[in-house]
């Protein structure tokens, strides 16, 4: 990787040890930043909703099937992140292969992966939050834990009544008064969060499986209904569909590129490790949930408690799933703000945000100011919008940088054949291109509100791009040559 000539790079606003983050990660740490964002909704919620209405038993199938779908977007962030071991994941990876334009195309529809998944996260865990509490004897006041602004999309808004989210709130301010005191105690947080989570989901895989009734799986795949999507082959791959999405935390692990103690070698084991183990894992509860009681009946938001409620030799692992949910949920919130805060101080650093961005605390070495603007954006999305409309704004930000990636890796085989890559994409004109039809297909199947929202903020991005960032960022900040 080399920087392109003086006359199209730039000199960098931000540069120096103002600037410079701590490399404080090894390839565990990264593996459990991975494992922190994917494992959160996805094994909650989502699993037993895509039983419920699309797949039933056969959820199992269609979580291995999005697993294999993400693998292909995983291998090539893999070779990305070791060819520029540089923080601002997919965004950076534009700018090395598509040019300033698209490398802020890329950063600005990845505030709303990361930004607004961390409010999304953060309303779902005070739900959680709320209930756990009801489920301890302890009341906690309605008005002060639903958003005060509801309604089908931004189409039909109405006020609720609520005052605010405070448990959304503050949750996250504990975290980010975790994430300004430094990158190695953030990562020692998360890894205890994480050891949490995943220590109660295996309690719930050793001691469920033996409960997992053949009854219960019969048929693995429930006929058709007639409809697309509702059953059969059709309503596993729409199960794939809403399972995707809880895969995508993987790529938070590149993000932490800059603080990295090896990004070269570290960087495609956090990519790779974490989407392993969570692949896993997730086959694994599909088999417990769907096993041990009636798919039928998950449709619930808390269908691990509700399943391990079902049977009586279980019933005292229904307080632990719900910490591990309350941790689990945490984790993602805290990573998805982690991830922002990063994404902000690479674009910072590039000129296409304020300098304030990329200043680094000069004892914890963490973008204090960048990261104090995230905790704030996402604190007001989280006390006053509801879950379904923040949900809506996620996905297709998230698809677009996936997409962006798998095509930069084939650009870069093509412009900088011989450019040394300490990790390959096996197969690259294989996997690239299934990457790109695979998160393609997904953006298709999103609601027209969707794309509307998308071009709408896209248009805001556009034009804070033509009135600032284009006169101050360089146009191959990072070039691979």
């Amino acid at each position: 990787m080399t920087a392109e000539p003086e006359a199209l790079a730039a000199p960098d606003p931000v540069a120096g040890e103002a600037h410079r983050l701590h490399r404080a990660l090894g390839p565990s740490s990264l593996i459990m930043i991975g494992i922190g964002e994917i494992i959160g909704a996805g094994i909650f919620v989502i699993a037993g909703t895509a039983a419920a209405q699309h797949a039933g038993p056969a959820v199992l199938i269609s979580f291995a099937l999005a697993g294999v779908g993400c693998l292909f977007a995983g291998l090539c962030y893999a070779e990305f992140a070791s060819l520029i071991p540089e923080s601002g994941s997919s965004y950076t990876y534009a700018y090395a292969t598509m040019g300033r334009f698209m490398a802020w195309f890329i950063g600005w529809n990845m505030v709303l992966e990361y930004l607004v998944s961390a409010s999304t996260v953060a309303v779902g865990w005070s739900g959680y939050f709320v209930s756990l509490l009801q489920n301890l004897g302890v009341p906690f006041p309605a008005a002060f834990s639903n958003a005060p602004i509801a309604g089908p999309g931004f189409a039909e808004l109405h006020m609720t009544g609520a005052i605010v989210n405070l448990p959304a709130i503050a949750l996250i301010v504990l975290l980010t008064v975790v994430l300004l005191i430094g990158v190695r105690e953030s990562a020692r947080f998360n890894n205890v969060l994480v050891a949490i989570k995943t220590g109660i989901i295996l309690l719930v895989i050793v001691f469920g499986l033996p409960h997992v009734s053949g009854a219960n799986l019969t048929p693995l795949i429930p006929p058709n209904t007639g409809q697309w999507g509702h059953f059969g082959l059709s309503g596993i791959l729409a199960a794939s569909g809403l399972i995707f999405f809880a895969f995508i935390g993987f790529e938070s692990v590149s993000v932490a590129a800059q603080e990295a103690r090896d990004p070269k070698r570290d960087l495609p084991i956090g990519i790779l490790g974490s989407l392993a183990i969570c692949t896993v894992l997730y086959v694994l509860v599909a088999i417990v949930l769907t096993g041990i009681t009636d798919w039928r009946k998950l449709d619930v938001p808390d269908p691990m408690a509700f399943a391990v409620g079902q049977v009586g030799a279980l019933h005292w692992l229904v307080l632990p799933v719900d910490v591990a949910a309350l941790a689990g949920l945490a984790t993602v919130t805290f990573v998805s703000l982690y991830g922002q805060s990063r994404i902000f101080y690479a674009m910072a650093r590039d000129g296409f945000l304020p300098s304030i961005f990329a200043a680094v605390h000069p004892e914890f070495q963490t973008p204090f100011q960048g990261t104090l603007v995230t905790a704030i954006a996402a604190a007001a999305l989280a006390a006053i919008f509801p879950l379904d409309i923040l949900a809506d704004l996620v996905s297709i930000g998230t698809l677009i940088a996936f997409i962006s990636v798998c095509a930069g890796v084939m650009i870069l085989r093509l412009t900088a054949p011989d450019v040394p890559r300490p990790f390959h994409t096996p197969w690259v004109w294989v996997v690239a291109p299934l990457g790109v039809f695979t998160c393609g297909l997904m953006m298709f199947s999103l609601s027209n509100a969707t794309w509307t929202r998308l071009i709408l903020w896209s248009a805001i991005g556009i034009a804070i791009y033509f009135f600032y960032g284009r006169h101050r960022a360089p146009a191959w900040k990072w070039r691979v040559t």
